[in-house]
C-alpha cells in the first residue's frame, strides 16, 4: 500500500517548488516512518515571529521563498518530535532526491542549529 500526504499536508506544500515536492511524496512512499508535512511557504511575518520565537536564525530562510518545508513523524497517530524518526524520515528523503536526480539538504546535518524537521533545495542549486 503507498501511502500519500493528507489534505492538510498538501494544502501545507502549496506554494513549494515542485522538485522539492517530488522528493517529499517520494520519501513518505520510502519511510518506515509516517510523516506530515507541517510547514512549507512561509510569509515574512510568520518568518519574523519564529525568528522572534528562536525557532529561527534568519530572515533568509528558504521557508520564504518555497524551496524548503518542515515536517514531522506521525507514530501511532501522534506527532513525535524525538529525534531517532527524523533519521528515519531523512535517509527516506534523501534516497528519495537520489532517485529524482534532486539536491536536498537536512537541517539535522547542520554543525549548528541542527534542525530535524527541515529539508530544503540548497542555494547553489536553486537560487
Amino acid at each position: 500500500m503507498t501511502r500519500s500526504f493528507s489534505p492538510r499536508s498538501e494544502q501545507r506544500l502549496a506554494g513549494v517548488h515542485p522538485d522539492l515536492m517530488r522528493v517529499a511524496r517520494r520519501a513518505l512512499e520510502l519511510s518506515p516512518v509516517d510523516f506530515a508535512v507541517i510547514e512549507g511557504l512561509r510569509t515574512t511575518k510568520r518568518q519574523a515571529q519564529l525568528l522572534k520565537a528562536g525557532a529561527s536564525k534568519t530572515m533568509r530562510s528558504r521557508h520564504l521563498t518555497g524551496h524548503a518545508i518542515d515536517v514531522a513523524p506521525i507514530i501511532a497517530g501522534q506527532v513525535r518530535w524525538d529525534w531517532p524518526p527524523f533519521h528515519q524520515i531523512a535517509a527516506a528523503m534523501k534516497q528519495a532526491a537520489a532517485d529524482l536526480g534532486v539536491p536536498i539538504e537536512w537541517g539535522g546535518d547542520w554543525r549548528t542549529f541542527k534542525d530535524g524537521p527541515h529539508f530544503q533545495l540548497p542555494w547553489k542549486d536553486y537560487p
